[in-house]
């Protein structure tokens, strides 16, 4: 069970670490092999794209958990936590609907693409696992909102304030 609560912590860190890694790496490498060698791979340039598609998408999952997307809440501070709570609900009853849409949609993409056996051009292996990043995504969003849902209907249900996030600026 311990194992399950670090997974839940920090999987989008971990997950969002290795990519960010294999871009700069790459991105290094490929530079560095341009500079010096006159010589470039166009394998490098589609592991630098395809890790900036997966650390977007995500790093929006993580954005979701931590209540970290850009909003304007200067009316919420006037909020007494009740609500509060039910604005946040609200917001995220939202998102959540969107998420389902665009996780329908982006499953399809990924489908047809299996279909027809599409690769890329310099890796030459098959674009599902690269489309596949964004119903990953989608897929952590919405695993995330109901988690935000669960935490924000037991501070209505306590009276307790609700989360929202780390302030930037306050």
């Amino acid at each position: 069970m311990n194992f399950l609560k670090h997974i839940d912590r920090n999987a989008e860190r971990w997950l969002l670490l290795v990519f960010y890694v294999m871009l700069v790496v790459t991105m290094a490498v490929e530079v560095l092999r341009r500079e010096l060698f006159s010589y470039s791979s166009i394998w490098g340039e589609e592991i630098v794209r395809y890790s900036f598609i997966y650390l977007a998408w995500i790093g929006a999952a993580a954005a979701v958990k931590e209540r970290a997307h850009i909003r304007i809440d200067v009316l919420l501070h006037y909020l007494g936590p009740k609500p509060k709570a039910l604005v946040y609900i609200f917001g995220d009853l939202v998102m959540f609907i969107v998420a389902l849409v665009a996780l329908f949609w982006s499953v399809e993409t990924v489908l047809v693409s299996a279909k027809f056996g599409s690769v890329t051009d310099g890796l030459r292996i098959s674009k599902v696992w690269f489309l596949a990043a964004v119903p990953v995504g989608f897929s952590l969003m919405i695993f995330r909102l109901v988690q935000s849902f669960l935490r924000d209907f037991r501070s209505l249900r306590d009276g307790t304030p609700v989360y929202e996030g780390d302030k930037l600026f306050d």
